[in-house]
């Protein structure tokens, strides 16, 4: 990792969108066996949004992407990159960001999509640092995506009460030491990928596989238990590594935004890494687990809510399939 960049990245701009469509636990009672209790107690949800008949991964990115590049006041065609992380594409061919760039007007970009799960934003953040570091790039677009409700068993009631839809974006150019990206850390392991997958679809049971489809392999799978550990391990882990080649301790940070998975898991990480509950963001009782669309989600909302400011230093962690899980300490 190079720490040493003389040239950083700044987030300039954020952007995010929800669909209007609100799926409460009491609407989900109505259609599989759980409770507002259970779910609650469970995962600290109470409702997530959900993409209207017609609407699709696109519309989401194209709403967001456009809210952070007017709040960066910066005019589409300066975009040099854009970098879209989902897991939920709107299709095989080509990338959707590929499909995304007219809708946005980014007619200079190169664009590509990124494949981390719930941390593909803060794999993308790392990314388009990169390529501003290197003077590669100027302008550099990244949104965060997904349409998870329509992978979703609706009959399964581990994994329907979890996941909602929604996409955030930042804009980022150069900066200067001490501002912007001061640090990210990244890491995979696969020997968990059966943890956190969606089998059917793909090349060993493709979706002409009628098989497939009955034995619901095109459906995201969680093995939940488990994941709790490893995720709790592993955002503390690598929140804490961030933190120390910084230099600072959990009582600098103005906000930790964690990925907003489970409530759970949110409130252990915030215990190890002793932070107060006012240092702590949390939506996720109000949108669920939008995987790659988590972290600039909850920054936008956090921003819009007057707990992220001009000069406050935030540390953003994500934990997702593949195993992956990132962490980016940022200075606003």
């Amino acid at each position: 990792m190079h720490d040493s960049f003389r040239t950083t990245a700044k987030i300039v701009g954020l952007g995010a969108y929800l669909p209007e469509r609100v799926l409460t636990n009491r609407d989900l009672e109505a259609m599989v066996d759980t409770s507002d209790e259970w779910i609650r107690t469970r995962t600290g949800i109470r409702e997530r949004r959900v993409v209207a008949e017609g609407e699709a991964l696109v519309d989401l990115v194209t709403r967001a992407g456009r809210a952070a590049l007017a709040d960066a006041g910066v005019d589409p065609r300066e975009v040099d990159l854009l970098i879209l992380a989902t897991a939920t594409v709107e299709q095989p061919i080509p990338a959707t960001a590929a499909i995304v760039q007219p809708a946005l007007g980014v007619v200079n970009a190169a664009c590509f999509d990124v494949s981390a799960a719930c941390s593909g934003f803060t794999y993308s953040l790392n990314v388009g640092r990169q390529f501003i570091a290197t003077g590669e790039a100027k302008t550099v677009l990244v949104i965060g995506a997904e349409c998870l409700t329509r992978y979703l068993d609706w009959t399964d009631r581990t994994t329907c009460v979890l996941f909602g839809d929604g996409a955030g974006a930042a804009v980022l150019r150069p900066g200067a030491p001490g501002e912007g990206i001061l640090q990210i850390r990244w890491r995979t392991d696969g020997s968990y990928a059966d943890l956190i997958s969606m089998p059917g679809g793909g090349c060993r049971y493709p979706p002409s596989s009628l098989a497939s489809i009955e034995a619901g392999l095109p459906f995201i799978k969680m093995r939940g238990n488990e994941t709790f550990k490893v995720a709790v391990r592993s955002l503390t882990e690598i929140s804490l590594e961030v933190m120390e080649a910084a230099g600072i301790a959990a009582a600098d940070l103005d906000l930790f935004i964690p990925h907003q998975a489970n409530l759970r898991i949110i409130q252990a990480v915030g215990k190890r890494l002793e932070l107060t509950d006012d240092q702590v963001f949390v939506n996720v009782d109000r949108v669920g687990n939008t995987s790659a669309a988590s972290i600039p989600v909850a920054m936008t909302q956090a921003r819009d809510e007057g707990r992220l400011g001009p000069g406050s230093l935030v540390l953003a962690s994500a934990f997702g399939g593949g195993l992956t899980w990132a962490s980016s300490l940022i200075r606003f």
